[in-house]
């Protein structure tokens, strides 16, 4: 009863402290004016970058004082992250479309060269649901799809299951998805690092054996041939945000009111990409080669909701496809950052003792996301009412609680914490 009623009054903390620490005092002030006209942003090329080159095409960024932002398409996440050390003055980037956790890995120094701690600050989310997990065409026999376990007579010690980054979103699915079919991760079989638009080409020349990846790559391999879906990542958490907006925390810092611009018009285009008259013509933009030089083919099905799984199954009008503002899909909820922070707990890349309301309080910027969309006209009715969704409910049952995260981790079977 005390390690509950602790972690109660530690996520109650977490909200408090995370209000306290957003700017709002240049909000109040009712100045509205960017200190800046342009920041350098980066993306890479997957569906869910949508929010921030549609806010470029279609002049959101400009309508709210930011005309000369850039946005520039990049690597790899690791790509990403030395950019943004680097930094917008440097050469660098001042924010991203980004993995959730990796602000926190850079905030905290886990994943920068010699530990180099970045202040960041995540400003909203770009998505919810919209990855997938695929497997390779010579594993199709097995009839693996959501539940992993008939993959561990296939699997063994040399097969290799890609994922876009330790740490990151990606990993924390597909090892989520393997655990919970009795597959450990760390030791039943390797883990790989792919940039996301490399996958499908590992995939063709048999360097890999399944991987997780956003859009539109599960998508191509499908149409290629080379594999098929074994599931959508939001058959496993319904509704899981996935990637956010974030910049570094000292040009948020400097330049607050362009922060909230930037947020602002990131929301507009978030809306607009949700709108289904507009998905046709979003993909056709993302497929170009200014952006992510694929078919746009390859990008609308699943942005429609028609998943074709490659191995027999077709579902029209899901539920699952990938969400940008609708169904709350753009506030960046402390909760959520708070479970991602637990899972990598869970996996090692962050000790057990990491003071994980704390980490949240500084770099969650609920508020600006509320100035921003109150900036953007949205109405009340569409903003949460409250910063937590509650109880959240996966597939295999488990349950987590945002004021009891030592309890989620305690309920998995299969974990590798830092240091034990």
């Amino acid at each position: 009863m005390t390690s509950r009623r602790q972690a109660i009054l530690a996520t109650t903390a977490l909200f408090a402290a995370a209000r306290a620490a957003a700017p709002r005092g240049a909000f109040a002030q009712g100045a509205t004016t960017p200190e800046v006209r342009r920041a350098k942003l980066g993306y890479i090329a997957l569906t869910d970058s949508a929010p921030l080159i549609i806010a470029k095409e279609k002049g959101f960024f400009a309508k709210h004082g930011m005309p000369d932002v850039e946005v520039d398409k990049q690597a790899s996440w690791g790509a990403v992250r030395d950019n943004l050390v680097l930094g917008g003055g440097s050469g660098g980037i001042d924010g991203a479309h980004i993995l959730t956790p990796m602000p926190y890995l850079i905030h905290t120094g886990r994943i920068t060269q010699n530990n180099q701690a970045v202040p960041m600050a995540l400003l909203a989310r770009l998505n919810t649901n919209g990855q997938a997990i695929s497997v390779a065409n010579k594993h199709k026999p097995a009839g693996a799809t959501l539940d992993a376990s008939a993959l561990k007579r296939v699997f063994n010690s040399d097969t290799k299951i890609a994922m876009t980054f330790r740490g990151g979103t990606h990993d924390l699915w597909i090892r989520y998805w393997l655990a919970a079919g009795g597959i450990n991760p760390d030791t039943d079989v390797q883990t790989i690092v792919v940039p996301p638009p490399q996958m499908v080409a590992n995939m063709r020349v048999g360097t890999m054996d399944a991987f997780c990846v956003g859009e539109p790559w599960n998508a191509q391999l499908v149409n290629q041939n080379l594999g098929y879906t074994a599931c959508v990542t939001g058959e496993i958490w319904r509704d899981h945000p996935e990637k956010s907006l974030a910049m570094r925390g000292d040009w948020v810092a400097t330049n607050p009111r362009a922060a909230e611009a930037i947020t602002a018009a990131t929301i507009e285009a978030a809306r607009w990409c949700d709108e289904p008259g507009n998905k046709v013509e979003m993909c056709n933009i993302l497929g170009r080669r200014a952006w992510f030089n694929v078919p746009p083919a390859d990008i609308i099905g699943r942005s429609q909701g028609t998943i074709v799984y490659g191995d027999g199954r077709t579902v029209e009008n899901s539920p699952l496809l990938m969400k940008y503002f609708r169904d709350h899909a753009s506030y960046p909820f402390p909760t959520h950052d708070l479970w991602f922070l637990t899972e990598n707990i869970r996996w090692g890349v962050l000790t057990p003792n990491t003071d994980t309301a704390a980490l949240v309080a500084q770099v969650n910027k609920q508020d600006i996301w509320r100035a921003a969309a109150a900036r953007a006209g949205v109405p009340n009715g569409e903003t949460p009412a409250t910063n937590s969704r509650g109880l959240e409910t996966f597939f295999d049952g488990k349950v987590f609680d945002p004021a009891n995260p030592a309890a989620w981790l305690e309920s998995q079977p299969i974990k590798r914490l830092a240091g034990v």
